[in-house]
């Protein structure tokens, strides 16, 4: 979102392999222990939501237009943390890092990760973003995970609505890649 609205920034590292997030010292920026947070002068933010939905406004870019659009933001952006990153996260987090294979953990969770991926599908094949012919933050919102489709085991032939949707959303001025954005990841090898 920084870049698509083309804000001067920094990304800072948290390493939640070393469970510095943990750290008090962590926690006193976000109580929660969680990334993203966001700090914009005297702002500190954290939720990716509440993020997205402040740089909207306050950029003046990917918002909405009436009350409708940002209750079809807000459905759209918990979806998101409800549907994508709670499952595809989760999923990716265990199958490309800690490795652990095929478990019924897994498997439920491709499950529901397929079902919300057919329902986003769905929704795509009539319009270019989730909410009509312009990008907004709902759409900054679920495309996140989304880059790594190897890495939670799907394939956009399967879901060609999302693959154009996100080849869309890529070609945007100012767009980078997930893991270019992540300072001290390294991104994963290339297969075949």
């Amino acid at each position: 979102m920084l870049n698509l609205c083309g804000a001067d920034w920094t990304p800072r590292f948290v390493d939640y392999f070393q469970r510095r997030d943990a750290h008090p010292a962590y926690r006193e920026i976000n109580e929660m222990g969680e990334a993203p947070v966001l700090e914009f002068g005297r702002e500190r933010l954290s939720q990716s939501g509440v993020i997205l939905d402040y740089l909207a406004a306050k950029f003046g870019r990917f918002g909405w237009r009436n009350d409708e659009e940002r209750r079809e933001i807000l459905r759209w952006t918990l979806f998101d943390n409800h549907k994508f990153t709670s499952y595809i996260a989760t999923l990716r987090f265990l199958m490309s890092l800690q490795k652990t294979g095929e478990t019924p953990v897994t498997e439920f969770l491709r499950g529901r990760a397929l079902n919300s991926l057919g329902i986003v599908d769905k929704h795509l094949a009539a319009q270019r973003f989730l909410i009509g012919d312009s990008l907004t933050i709902a759409d900054v919102s679920l495309c996140g995970y989304l880059y790594w489709p190897d890495e939670f085991g799907v394939s956009w032939k399967d879901y060609p609505n999302i693959g154009r949707w996100l080849d869309t959303i890529a070609a945007l001025p100012g767009w980078v890649h997930p893991y270019k954005l992540m300072p001290g990841h390294p991104l994963p090898e290339k297969k075949g």
